[in-house]
């Protein structure tokens, strides 16, 4: 039986977390692989396909790789016993159409600074740990710094976006357009807010990839290829 992606992530910080002597010998640090993306430009597909290829490449070392996209928002939850109540509250959207003074003042919700300064420091440990892919929530401008860091960028037509997103969400054409214009709109706000970034800025990528243009799985394989090139002593046998 295929193992999930929440038991993936789940074994992956359970493995990157044990004692230096529990823990299997790796060559150095890892890559970590974070994915911006337009809404709909097919990022999980991509990322569960992605997984696969880089344990593939890294198999000879044990090494395991996961991704994070909406699980990160329960792992930065449990990291610092936030109540699970608000992990509707997680999300990468600054303005609320509620009043956040009564919420805070009910303890039901944290500061959005408090949130974005918890949700930081879990990237930047996910990062570190490397042979992981981190999905949005600012992720390639946290670790922007970061030797072992490679940041794509997914992009597509809107008509191919709205085509996948139908299937996807199970919505009609104008429902699923609503959405992707919403998100789109929220990230854009998220990361001008607090990251003074533009998202669109092809200069903040090692590669941007139109998956309109290549498929999912083609997708996955090139930038497996950019990575291991991006880092080939890590993947000796891989590199060329």
């Amino acid at each position: 039986m295929a193992i999930g992606v929440y038991e993936k992530s789940k074994r992956y910080i359970e493995s990157n977390t044990q004692k230096p002597d529990q823990q299997k010998h790796k060559k150095g640090v890892y890559p970590c692989i974070t994915i911006s993306r337009q809404t709909g430009a097919g990022s999980k597909v991509v990322c569960e396909k992605l997984i696969e290829i880089m344990d593939n490449y890294s198999e000879f070392e044990g090494v395991k790789w996961a991704y994070f996209d909406q699980n990160l928002i329960e792992r930065v939850l449990e990291d610092h016993h936030l109540p699970q109540q608000i992990s509707e509250y997680m999300k990468e959207e600054k303005f609320k159409n509620i009043d956040a003074v009564v919420y805070e003042m009910l303890g039901l919700k944290p500061s959005e600074w408090t949130i974005v300064h918890k949700t930081t420091e879990t990237i930047l440990q996910l990062a570190r740990m490397g042979n992981v892919v981190i999905v949005g929530r600012g992720a390639p401008f946290i670790t922007a710094k970061l030797k072992n860091a490679f940041h794509v960028r997914l992009i597509a037509s809107l008509e191919k976006r709205v085509e996948h997103i139908k299937t996807l969400m199970n919505l009609n054409e104008k429902e699923a357009l609503a959405h992707i214009k919403k998100e789109d709109e929220d990230r854009k706000k998220y990361l001008k807010s607090y990251f003074h970034v533009d998202v669109d800025d092809p200069l903040l990528y090692h590669l941007t990839i139109n998956t309109e243009l290549l498929t999912h799985d083609a997708a996955a394989h090139l930038i497996a290829e950019a990575v291991v090139q991006k880092f080939p002593d890590l993947f000796p046998q891989f590199a060329h």
